[in-house]
């Protein structure tokens, strides 16, 4: 039965229990090769309240029942009816539970879309969040439907020998005719969109993992045949992440058994399933000669992210999908945490801020806007956004720096154990850190309910004779495409007075706003904070550690910022404030490029930059964080409106030009110090830091001086695919015409082309070539026999890097790069309409370019609109993005 979608809006004002509860969940899985066969039954009870004619309504998505039976009595077709949507079921008892018995044949081999059941590279794998499990069976697909589930298992033993689910592995034997099977029992109460099943020829990486209170677990990482050696770093990611989650939240793993399974072709990053994470195989193998620095990371944190999901959304998870930032919010939080303890504080928070603001501030000003908590959806899949996610953890950073660690420890505490197997709301959750910590967090329970990012305004005045600073705050929200209030938050402003030896002046505050240690408690539009006792004025440095997501603008003078990018404890602010003058140098150097003019900075910016390189007393992962010039999209951000890309890269180009000119031999020198030794390669934090210093100080010293030699050496001598693609990156952006780039550019191809994770590589450094001409390589690169779009990852290596990483081909005056991206995004809505959705955001800025290009875009997404058939995923992007 072919699904219709009836672009339905969800609405958080409508939530409802369901009239039947579930609590027993038990399917067996015969599979075949040209079918599957599934048997559902669900112990189901009417609900107290809930009418006794009342029928049973099931979700269900192009499946059709081939038997309904209840307590084994096969109903006849006057009892049920099956359409588009779902599965209504009349006549059920009236008191008592009762077993539901349902029947599917489902097609994996078929299932392009990747949701619900499918098969890959032979193996067997579901993904059913946000709402594939109804793709599998009829049932009552909501989060807050929480049962336990026993999954049986059938197959060919010689086809398939690994039949993994949900839980503990109980039982296991032969049926005969070469056939076998599993069962697994996971005791722990969970939602349907947390089953997994995963079945094929598998190889395995086994561990285990002794708990703090003596428990003994088994460790698994299954990948496809031959590849289980490259998920070392994996299973030593995920123990430290064990370990790291009892020391800091007193979380103890609660199975016997925990797996993890790496599929290559996967539409998230990866699944949190309980005791079964499926992952895209690109966030479980490495080794040096495939993968980078930031691979190896990534796979740290994604491996990390998944695994506290077993307390942060599956032993709680979510009411409803509107609650979604309280599973996702929450445990990017931690996943950043993680990471800050395992590597660098400042630079994992440097990264995360970048990342904010680079994808979750652009959302917050365009027309895909919502807030963290969103009000109603089409397509809810479309939520799975920075906002969501990446704000959403700033909330709950924002909780910890109103209240303080111990007292946030305590409300987390609170939350485990007042909520555990329960689906609760973003209220539930914070109302455990009022009460652990005796606040009141209404005013700040807005930051879930309005969408947009807070403008904040600081003056400072200081008066000499009395010795006294004062700060005077104004915060403004615009009342954007959401359409939500734009009431003052409280913002918590993290702050110091610096001396000007760098360290911070004890100073008394006289009068104004709320302060708590280093925390300013703003809570009206407008409010001014004075201190005292000051022989002469320090330098301020506010909103420490990006302590709310706010647009910062204050009066500060670019000396002040000088100084700060020098003399600042906070490392944070210190990044901040050379970023800060390095962002309006760029934007100055853009209009400049409009007018004609040669990029310029000043050249007390360049050597600020230039110092920072060679600053002893900073690591090198933080040197390369401070020479890391704001993205070309980052500047069309900063300049808001009337945007042309095409002066945006030449700006960009020139100060790259001029500041790696005037450092001269000095960059020469520190990339001679830092660069790689050839058989030296460790994924370790320092190491990785000492790389990217080294390849950040290369990329100046090319574009000062057009050389290809010593980049193309590194290239041909590189001992680690780090430093390898660093150098490939550099040519092909910054010489794409040199002899030397295609020359290893064809090298790169012919040495990876049996691996499909570096073939992804390959293809997005030549969609991201910053040239208006790259479309036309593009387009032959679609017409490469190793592009596929179906494969989730070759289609955003492709597609996805050339729309959102190519600021001046995709944004080409003449519109081919929005209606290539446009026709790309209609095929691939027929095979993988989460794809084509997530890909079609690119468009989400449309409305800052210049008049022709705006014209130009908005007809491609029109043209687009109007096609008969898009799918609701696609068809609420679009529309959203031209409303």
């Amino acid at each position: 039965m072919q699904r219709t979608d009836n672009d339905v809006t969800i609405r958080l004002a409508d939530y409802r229990p369901t009239a039947f509860a579930a609590s027993q969940v038990e399917m067996i899985f015969r599979l075949f090769a040209d079918r599957t066969e599934v048997e559902t039954t669900t112990t189901l009870e009417r609900r107290a309240g809930t009418a006794p004619d009342e029928a049973l309504r099931l979700s269900g998505d192009e499946i059709e029942p081939a038997r309904v039976a209840v307590d084994g009595e096969t109903l006849g077709p006057d009892r049920y009816a099956a359409d588009e949507n779902g599965l209504t079921i009349s006549g059920l008892p009236t008191a008592g539970p009762f077993r539901l018995t349902i029947e599917t044949v489902l097609r994996p081999e078929a299932n392009t879309k990747l949701m619900g059941l499918y098969s890959s590279n032979g193996i067997w794998c579901t993904q059913c969040e946000a709402e594939g499990f109804r793709r599998i069976t009829y049932f009552l697909d909501r989060p807050d439907v929480l049962a336990t589930y026993r999954v049986r298992i059938e197959a060919d033993r010689a086809v398939v020998p690994v039949l993994l689910s949900n839980g503990n592995l109980t039982e296991t034997g032969d049926l005969g005719s070469g056939r076998h099977f599993a069962v697994w029992d996971d005791p722990f109460p969970k939602p349907s969109y947390l089953f997994a099943l995963v079945a094929g020829d598998l190889d395995l990486l086994e561990d285990r993992f002794t708990t703090a209170s003596g428990r003994e677990v088994a460790l698994g990482i299954y990948t496809e045949k031959g590849k289980a050696g490259g998920a070392a770093y994996a299973m030593d990611a995920l123990k430290r992440s064990m370990r790291w989650d009892e020391r800091r939240f007193g979380r103890e793993y609660d199975l016997d058994v925990f797996n993890i399974v790496a599929i290559s072709d996967f539409n998230m990053g990866a699944m949190e399933n309980k005791g079964l994470n499926v992952f895209n195989h690109k966030y479980v193998l490495l080794d040096p000669e495939t993968a980078t620095d930031g691979d190896y990371q990534g796979v740290e944190t994604v491996i990390a992210h998944e695994y506290f999901h077993n307390w942060t959304g599956n032993r709680i998870t979510c009411r409803d999908w509107f609650q979604l930032c309280l599973k996702e919010g929450l445990t990017v939080y931690r996943d950043q945490e993680f990471s800050a303890d395992e590597r660098s504080a400042p630079v994992k928070r440097i990264a995360s801020v970048r990342g904010l603001k680079a994808h979750q501030f652009p959302e917050d000003q365009g027309p895909l806007q919502h807030p963290v908590r969103p009000r109603e959806y089409r397509e809810i899949s479309n939520f799975y956004t920075s906002t969501v996610y990446d704000k959403g953890a700033e909330l709950v950073r924002m909780i910890e720096t109103i209240l303080g660690a111990d007292q946030f420890r305590a409300g987390m505490d609170l939350y485990f154990e007042r909520h555990d197997g329960e689906a609760a709301t973003v209220e539930e959750f914070v109302r455990c850190f009022e009460e652990a910590g005796g606040a009141d967090l209404s005013q700040f329970a807005r930051w879930y309910n309005q969408a947009g990012t807070p403008v904040l305004e600081v003056k400072e005045a200081f008066d000499h004779d009395a010795g006294r600073l004062t700060l005077s705050f104004a915060q403004s929200l615009a009342r954007g495409s959401a359409g939500t209030g734009t009431e003052p938050f409280h913002i918590p402003v993290r702050f110091g007075l610096v001396g000007p030896n760098g360290q911070d002046i004890e100073a008394s505050p006289v009068s104004g706003a709320a302060i708590e240690g280093d925390v300013i408690h703003l809570r009206k539009a407008e409010e001014t904070v004075v201190f005292g006792g000051l022989a002469e004025k320090p330098f301020i440095s506010i909103l420490r550690d990006f302590s709310a997501p706010v647009t910062l603008k204050d009066e500060q003078s670019a000396a002040d910022r000088l100084a700060l990018a020098r003399l600042d404890p906070n490392p944070f602010n210190r990044w901040r404030a050379l970023s800060d003058l390095v962002g309006q140098a760029l934007v100055d150097a853009t209009a400049a490029a409009r007018r004609g003019e040669a990029a310029a900075m000043e050249p007390e910016v360049a050597d600020a930059l230039i110092a920072s390189a060679g600053d002893i007393s900073l690591d090198p992962a933080f040197r390369a964080q401070m020479l890391a010039l704001p993205s070309e999209a980052d500047i069309a951000r900063l300049i808001g409106v009337d945007v042309d890309p095409v002066a945006i890269h030449a700006a960009r180009n020139g100060v790259v030009e001029a500041v790696g000119q005037r450092a001269g031999r000095r960059f020469d020198d520190l990339h001679r110090e830092f660069r790689s030794r050839a058989d030296a390669y460790s994924p370790d934090a320092a190491s990785a830091g000492r790389r990217a210093l080294a390849n950040a100080l290369l990329e100046y010293r090319v574009a000062a001086t057009g050389e290809a030699e010593t980049v193309a050496a590194q290239y041909a001598e590189a001992g680690n695919m780090t430093d390898r693609l660093a150098a490939l990156g550099i040519l092909a952006h910054r010489l794409p015409e040199a002899a030397e780039t295609s020359a290893a550019l064809a090298d790169f191809y012919a040495r990876f082309e049996d691996d499909a994770l570096v073939v992804d590589k390959w293809f997005a450094i030549q969609a991201t070539i910053p040239r208006e001409d790259a479309l036309d390589g593009v387009r032959t690169l679609a017409r490469h026999p190793k592009f596929r779009l179906a494969n989730p990852n070759r289609a955003r290596a492709l597609v996805g890097a050339f729309a959102s990483g190519n600021q001046i081909s995709f944004n080409r005056a003449d519109g081919a790069g929005y209606w290539f991206v446009a026709e790309m995004i209609h095929s691939l809505d027929g095979l993988n309409p989460q794809i084509s959705a997530r890909i079609a955001t690119a468009f989400r800025s449309w409305r800052c370019f210049e008049t022709n290009r705006r014209a130009q875009a908005r007809a491609a997404l029109e043209e687009l609109a109007a096609r008969p058939g898009l799918s609701t995923d696609l068809k609420d992007i679009v529309e959203r993005s031209l409303a």
